[in-house]
């Protein structure tokens, strides 16, 4: 019979209702293996009954785990941090984790205390880590120093020291730079996104092979320096349009750049596509919010999230079976490009 609800129940409610002892229930309650189907289905129904729910603390007690995964980020969070997290937050629930946020000043000159004190004294199982952070070497030795599980999210060096999830952004600013030279556009403008990001790199390097293939070549005053934000975006694509030579075409490393460039060319009374081409990288819900709607990448941030944390869970179980030297195979989702109306046909 149920104990009176006076109290919040314990695990030693849900072991006396159910007949095991407090070890048999945390097992279960840690979906642990090696748990015969009868004895789980009968402490989940006395859990049920108790509407027992387990602090974080008494399971990291209770089995010596902890229960934290760990997000780091580099950079003020945007909606890609922000898709980053839900996907992982929904995992992370899945998988019985709690999932902790952390903005990394990765330029600190006490990096590596302040890393290795949230690593240390929270008592992370794992953490996932998010450009540039996932390229830093001194979070990565932090980690690696204190044996914490750690999957990375488009890395641009050391490719294997952690299973790593990305898209191949080289080849998918390649299918946006030929997406405008098929349209006719030879004067393409390009704004870089933040120096410290391997995609940054890797974009840029897309759109360069691309014109090569063609006998083309990079304009250097069309290259600007932006910081994945709108209005260094906006500020980019002024300096682009206010010039005699103008471009026909502008490739933005984001869509938030992409649509600082679109207010630039409405400021100057420049049509969007007639005159000018603007496309963008993401495909954030900016993109379809901005007129004209931006052609851009479809990027799967929800499921690149939802990956890493799945193989970061996989990587602890690993670990705690004594078996997570074994390499993890790296994951490449599928980049699509997304043709809108912010593209036409380059001006005679």
């Amino acid at each position: 019979m149920a104990p009176p609800r006076t109290r919040k129940p314990t695990i030693n409610d849900v072991a006396d209702l159910a007949g095991v002892s407090i070890k048999t229930v945390s097992r279960v309650m840690n979906k642990e293996p090696n748990v015969r189907d009868a004895v789980r289905e009968k402490v989940m129904a006395a859990v049920t009954q108790l509407g027992y729910q387990p602090s974080m603390s008494a399971r990291s007690l209770a089995g010596e785990r902890s229960f934290l995964i760990g997000l780091f980020y580099g950079d003020t969070g945007g909606q890609y941090t922000h898709d980053i997290q839900l996907g992982m937050l929904n995992r992370c629930r899945l998988a019985g984790y709690h999932l902790l946020v952390e903005e990394i000043d990765y330029k600190a000159l006490d990096v590596a205390d302040r890393a290795g004190m949230l690593v240390n004294q929270v008592r992370m199982a794992g953490v996932v880590l998010l450009p540039p952070v996932t390229d830093n070497p001194v979070i990565l030795n932090v980690l690696q120093r204190a044996a914490v599980p750690y999957v990375r999210i488009a890395p641009d060096r050391d490719i294997d020291t952690s299973p790593i999830v990305r898209i191949d952004e080289w080849q998918a600013t390649r299918d946006l730079a030929d997406h405008l030279l098929a349209l006719g556009h030879r004067r393409i403008g390009f704004i870089k996104g933040k120096q410290a990001h391997a995609a940054t790199r890797l974009r840029y390097a897309g759109f360069c092979e691309a014109l090569a293939d063609r006998g083309l070549a990079p304009v250097p005053d069309l290259v600007e320096q932006g910081e994945f934000s709108f209005e260094t975006g906006m500020e980019c694509a002024m300096r682009m349009l206010n010039r005699p030579d103008r471009p026909t075409a502008i490739l933005a490393s984001n869509d938030e750049m992409a649509a600082g460039a679109i207010a630039a060319a409405r400021q100057l009374s420049i049509a969007v596509p007639e005159q000018l081409s603007i496309v963008g990288f993401d495909d954030m819900p900016i993109a379809a919010q901005v007129w004209p709607q931006l052609t851009t990448i479809h990027q799967p941030v929800t499921a690149m999230a939802e990956a890493a944390a799945d193989m970061l869970v996989e990587l602890i179980r690993r670990k705690d079976a004594g078996v997570w030297d074994n390499p993890l195979p790296h994951r490449h989702l599928d980049h699509k490009l997304v043709i809108r109306a912010s593209t036409a046909r380059a001006p005679s």
